[in-house]
């Protein structure tokens, strides 16, 4: 199994939206999927159509109890044959109650670590490089980065990158950018297209093709609880997820 963290500091710059949309682009190419929704908000839950109350247990039971495997928390999209480890709102509290434990950083790397009847777990991570971050990182072969095309967003994108490199130095050492992935994207803006310049002349071919426009259509999606892909297959967004599924699936 593949497991790839979907991960910027910044907030709102699309990492639910592309979890939701990446699972479903990935299960519509064959592969057998694993979504874990590890952001106390809970937008990749409500994306996929599983509210907290569909499941006894979900993110924090399997970060703070031991016993408690993934088996034990997945749950099947309503849309599709997709698994998905939903959260609530316990798991804002996680980051206090895991700070005193030695393992702190790597409990859900040895959960996912365990035999799973799954080819790709995609992890969603809060706007922060706290906890819940880093035991994302710890699990992860790889870390998928959203950014959208804003100052702001290039400024996460730095701590990121940093934190990225102490997670190797510091227990997972195969750790890699799998890629950049340019989401909200406005080609009409001059802002957006010296944006894209400087990501492109920095990170090469580790940007995704093609970039996500920005669109109504992913809000109507999430209303509706289903990924874009499975909402509006047609659409341009979701045309884009479909190729960046591609792109995942030979890079991973």
């Amino acid at each position: 199994m593949k497991t790839i963290a979907v991960a910027n500091q910044k907030g709102g710059v699309g990492k639910s939206a592309t979890v939701a949309s990446l699972a479903a682009a990935l299960h519509a190419h064959g592969r057998r999927v694993l979504a874990v929704d590890n952001d106390p908000q809970g937008n990749l839950s409500l994306a996929m159509g599983v509210a907290p109350e569909a499941t006894a247990l979900t993110t924090y039971d399997l970060l703070l109890q031991p016993k408690v495997a993934v088996a034990d928390c997945a749950v099947l999209a309503p849309w599709g044959e997709v698994a998905l480890v939903p959260t609530d709102v316990r798991l804002a509290a996680a980051e206090v109650e895991l700070a005193g434990a030695p393992d702190r950083t790597v409990r859900l790397r040895d959960k996912l670590a365990r035999r799973l009847p799954y080819d790709f777990a995609l992890i969603d991570t809060p706007p922060s490089l706290g906890f819940l971050t880093l035991n994302a990182l710890a699990a992860a072969d790889a870390v998928l980065i959203p950014v959208q095309c804003s100052y702001l967003a290039m400024q996460g994108l730095r701590k990121l990158l940093d934190t990225i490199e102490a997670v190797r130095q510091h227990g997972n050492p195969g750790l890699r950018v799998l890629g950049v992935v340019l989401t909200m994207y406005d080609p009409r803006t001059l802002h957006t297209q010296q944006l894209e310049e400087r990501l492109r002349a920095h990170f090469g071919d580790l940007v995704l093709d093609p970039p996500i426009r920005r669109s109504v259509a992913f809000d109507y999606a999430t209303v509706a609880g289903e990924p874009l892909v499975v909402h509006r297959p047609d659409s341009p967004g979701a045309l884009a997820y479909m190729q960046i599924a591609q792109e995942v699936l030979q890079r991973a």
